[in-house]
């Protein structure tokens, strides 16, 4: 029998104007660190993003959610914070921030298999 294992996720936000708070959901970020994993999917809808924001700059949108996607793989490539552990990682990537690129409040719960939970949690939420 396979264990449930304890999981932690936010969904990543496109805030193209963040003086009016408005933001679409792009994708999820999912850490277990029972299964040492730490991944994100993002998926920018440019014409939803583009219904907010018709000056939006999708491509460097695009830049800031693969550093995100670095970030979450870790190693030097990724700059200092690519260096940190798992945790750490995802802790600096889910911190409070007023930025074009947020994340939601952390949320947790039980998974037998992180990379499932990710792309369940994605379908869900973002597509």
């Amino acid at each position: 029998m396979q264990e449930n294992h304890l999981f932690e996720y936010a969904i990543i936000r496109v805030v193209p104007r963040v003086e009016r708070g408005e933001f679409l959901n792009v994708g999820v970020i999912l850490h277990c660190r029972d299964q040492q994993f730490l991944q994100s999917i993002c998926t920018p809808d440019e014409q939803k993003i583009r219904s907010l924001c018709s000056s939006a700059d999708i491509e460097e949108l695009k830049t800031y959610l693969q550093a995100f996607e670095k970030i979450c793989k870790g190693g030097k490539g990724a700059g200092p914070i690519g260096e940190l552990d798992r945790t750490s990682r995802f802790r600096w990537l889910t911190a409070m921030r007023s930025s074009v690129i947020q994340t939601s409040a952390v949320h947790i719960g039980l998974c037998r298999n992180a990379a499932e939970t990710l792309a369940r949690l994605h379908r869900e939420l973002v597509l």
